[in-house]
């Protein structure tokens, strides 16, 4: 241990050498504390020492947390090692600070770690590549949509969907029809909406009629965002969707899309018992241009909810 102080002279960092080295690990915690502060590069030498070394969980936790602010390989890696921990506070303390950084070379040493065997390894690295954007993670990430765990699947879907991997929409499509996850389904459904062509309304329509709402909730929305008016139809039928979070992203969706023959489905939305559902009928009303509208939208002008109130104003001031 005290080699590493043999290497400098800086007083403050020398003052803190009896606490960093005491017996007591909640003494030392406090000290590495102390020692981030100074914000002193001769310092990280034992904060990455104690990542490793330090025989307390606490101590190597604390240590983890305050590397966040660093991005030297260093420290990059240390992290990375960090991931297997024996202690689960320590491999999770280590993620966060890696999903932090900012920087291409972080990603460099990172990238390896998507092929490490640990099934937590892997995620908590593509999770890091994917606040990165780091652009070299793509290979990898297409790589792990085939992967055995669901949960890397889900942040490989993720890596890609943050770089917007055109190329990966056939795989993502696969996954939002056929993965086993409802998760990984959804993930991927939302991935769809890189698109801006019809090639992805097949996948999303399936999506739209998977077993799982917040699959078919994902699929609403996205059709919403690829912005193609063929996706019309099949939003309207999801009108009548069991769950009326389904109802409510399908009607936003329809409004988004101005697709006019909705114009009837809508007007009975505007009736729903619930009133999120009932705003948001009223705002695509509006958004129809389709004066047919209209005297439904002045009959819900009382209706009981401000909320729906101010969605029934503002579609009528579009419509007039």
């Amino acid at each position: 241990m005290t080699s590493i102080f043999a290497v400098t002279d800086n007083e403050d960092i020398l003052a803190l050498q009896p606490r960093l080295t005491a017996e007591d690990a909640g003494v030392r915690r406090i000290a590495l504390i102390d020692l981030a502060d100074l914000e002193e590069p001769d310092g990280l030498l034992w904060l990455v020492d104690r990542l490793g070394e330090d025989p307390a969980e606490e101590v190597r936790a604390e240590a983890a947390r305050l590397l966040e602010a660093w991005e030297d390989e260093e420290v990059v890696q240390a992290l990375c090692v960090a991931l297997t921990d024996p202690a689960p506070a320590v491999q999770s303390a280590a993620a966060q600070s890696l999903s932090l950084l900012k920087t291409a070379a972080a990603g460099q040493v990172i990238l390896p770690w998507t092929a490490h065997a640990d099934v937590s390894v892997r995620i908590a690295a593509y999770r890091a590549l994917r606040e990165l954007r780091f652009v070299d993670a793509a290979p990898a990430a297409v790589s792990a949509l085939n992967d055995a765990d669901a949960s890397v699947r889900r942040e490989a879907v993720g890596v890609l969907g943050w770089l917007k991997q055109l190329d990966a929409l056939p795989a993502l499509a696969r996954l939002a029809s056929d993965d086993p996850d409802t998760e990984v389904r959804r993930a991927a459904t939302g991935a769809l909406g890189l698109a801006s062509s019809a090639e992805v309304l097949p996948a999303l329509r399936q999506a739209l009629q998977d077993h799982a709402w917040q699959v078919r909730e994902e699929a609403a929305t996205t059709l919403g965002k690829v912005g193609h008016i063929d996706a019309g139809p099949a939003l309207v039928e999801a009108l009548s969707d069991d769950y009326w979070q389904v109802r409510l992203r399908a009607t936003r969706s329809l409004g988004r899309l101005r697709f006019a023959p909705a114009l009837d489905a809508l007007i009975d939305t505007l009736g729903h018992r619930i009133s999120n559902l009932r705003k948001e009928a009223a705002l695509a009303l509006g958004e129809l241009n389709d004066r047919g509208a209209v005297a439904a939208l002045q009959a819900a002008q009382d209706d009981g909810d401000p909320e729906v109130r101010k969605a029934v104003r503002i579609a009528l001031s579009q419509l007039q």
